[in-house]
């Protein structure tokens, strides 16, 4: 299943109702590009999601030794500068930007771009696509992204102002000085 773009251009959502559509709709997961277009996402196997939740599990397991910023899975939406909201599969913000929301930010989508994102390529994405989405997130503030290719075995660095850098699964991933300390090694956490 792909996923499905619903044109807008006669709606025009207002951010609260965008966020009141995702609350009432629950089971649906949407996102909304930059010409605030509505994406419905299709949901990921059970393989890729499992390695998902690994990536996550690990980050989070650094962050609770380090306690420096929070970590969200891919039902946590962020509106971004460029007016898209979008929910990254992993993402880490700094705690001091958390800290700076108001509480009704922190029960929403809060208008900031995460620190560090995670997008893997499910069975319903694109390498193409998700690479366009991943200099998305560049152009909207990510310091460090990750764009992992679960079918290759291949992961794709981004930084702002830096080219892209290309690594096998056996490959130490590093979290530079965005997420001081963490590493991992993608081929440790498969489930095989």
């Amino acid at each position: 299943m792909e996923e499905i773009l619903i044109q807008t251009q006669s709606i025009n959502l207002s951010d609260d109702q965008f966020f009141q559509l995702c609350v009432e709709n629950k089971y649906i997961r949407f996102e909304r590009d930059k010409d605030k277009n509505i994406i419905i996402m299709a949901p990921t196997g059970y393989e890729v999601e499992e390695f998902e939740t690994s990536i996550l599990t690990e980050l989070k397991n650094w962050n609770k030794k380090e306690r420096l910023g929070y970590v969200t899975g891919s039902n946590a939406g962020f509106y971004l500068p460029d007016s898209s909201m979008r929910a990254p599969d992993v993402s880490w913000i700094k705690k001091e930007r958390i800290n700076e929301l108001s509480a009704k930010e922190k029960k929403q989508f809060p208008y900031l771009c995460p620190d560090f994102v995670v997008e893997v390529i499910s069975e319903s994405d694109t390498l193409k696509k998700q690479q366009i989405k991943m200099d998305e997130w560049v152009m909207n503030g990510i310091r460090l992204g990750w764009l992992v290719d679960y079918k290759n075995r291949t992961t794709y660095i981004y930084q702002p102002n830096a080219e892209i850098v290309k690594k096998t699964f056996d490959e130490i991933l590093s979290g530079d000085d965005v997420l001081p300390g963490f590493e991992l090694k993608l081929s440790d956490i498969i489930a095989d």
